[in-house]
């Protein structure tokens, strides 16, 4: 009776120590009898005792390897310092398990060798300008490197790049010179800057003056114009007057039908009027000559 009971217990406890529960992205990796058996994924399984043996719990997050800052050369001879973050992540554990013996080890020697080789093909000023390519150039050797341990290489990041001190200071003296060089440059194109705008602004003052005085010029022509026109309109104005007086005056003298001996008295008192005048000599026309004669005969006869 107590052999059975004490049998059923250790049965029951050899049991419940063989149950293995895999969380979720956890894997375990089975031997049976010294040789792969399988690999649970998450869920609860049951083990053979004395028989399965869990060879390896692994992990299917992705991981972060940080490792230390390596001395590498570039292709002018400068020695620096740098350190590299890795990104992986175990897509195998089977792979990983029986595939190489301290991966990240491994992994940390590959990414080491990996750098010294891109970095000594780069001189200093391209290591320094050329993070992304080295990136993408180690993730894809270390990529290809790891496949057969069952690992994926996401990303990989060159965190700091460290060079000698000496490089540092002469790095820095050359950015001073190369700011002060700017800075000469943007002084020297602000006056520059400066000069056209104050050249710009006394050409446009001298285009607005001399176009202000063009149109004073245009305005007084125009002026100068409209004065004589009125003032030719005005003296048409006047002919014009004169001669319709003449008109009115002929018109008049038709009018009363004076005789021929009234218009030429008429003509001779306009001649003696003309004759009252500063000039010397006067042309008398034919009619009042013989007007004249008359007169003068008519005296003599008075005489006699």
């Amino acid at each position: 009776m107590w052999v059975i009971i004490a049998l059923s217990v250790f049965l029951l406890i050899l049991i419940v120590t063989n149950i293995r529960i895999v969380s979720q992205s956890n894997a375990f990796v089975l031997e049976r009898l010294g040789s792969y058996s399988t690999t649970w994924g998450t869920g609860i399984h049951v083990k053979l005792p004395f028989i399965d043996r869990i060879a390896a719990q692994v992990t299917l997050k992705e991981q972060v390897a940080d490792f230390a800052p390596q001395p590498v050369i570039t292709k002018d001879n400068v020695t620096m310092m740098i350190d590299t973050v890795i990104y992986l992540q175990i897509t195998d554990p089977k792979l990983y398990t029986y595939g190489v013996i301290n991966p990240f080890n491994a992994i940390e020697n590959l990414a080491t060798t990996t750098l010294r080789n891109i970095i000594g093909e780069l001189e200093l000023d391209e290591t320094l300008t050329s993070r992304d390519m080295i990136n993408n150039r180690m993730r894809v050797v270390l990529d290809d490197a790891t496949d057969p341990w069952g690992i994926k290489v996401n990303r990989v990041e060159v965190r700091n790049i460290t060079p000698p001190k000496s490089i540092q200071e002469a790095m820095e003296k050359q950015m001073r010179a190369e700011r002060e060089r700017r800075e000469s440059i943007l002084k020297a194109e602000g006056e520059k800057q400066s000069a056209i705008l104050v050249a710009e602004g006394q050409k446009a003052s001298a285009i607005l003056k001399a176009e202000a005085e063009k149109a004073a010029v245009i305005l007084q022509a125009e002026a100068a114009k409209e004065a004589a026109i009125r003032e030719a309109e005005g003296e048409a104005q006047a002919i014009l007057s004169v001669q319709k007086a003449t008109a009115d005056g002929l018109n008049m003298i038709k009018s009363v039908n004076a005789d021929e001996a009234l218009i030429r008295l008429k003509s001779l008192d306009a001649l003696a009027k003309v004759a009252e005048g500063q000039a010397t000599k006067i042309i008398i026309p034919s009619e009042i000559q013989n007007l004249a004669g008359l007169v003068t005969s008519v005296a003599e006869l008075a005489k006699k």
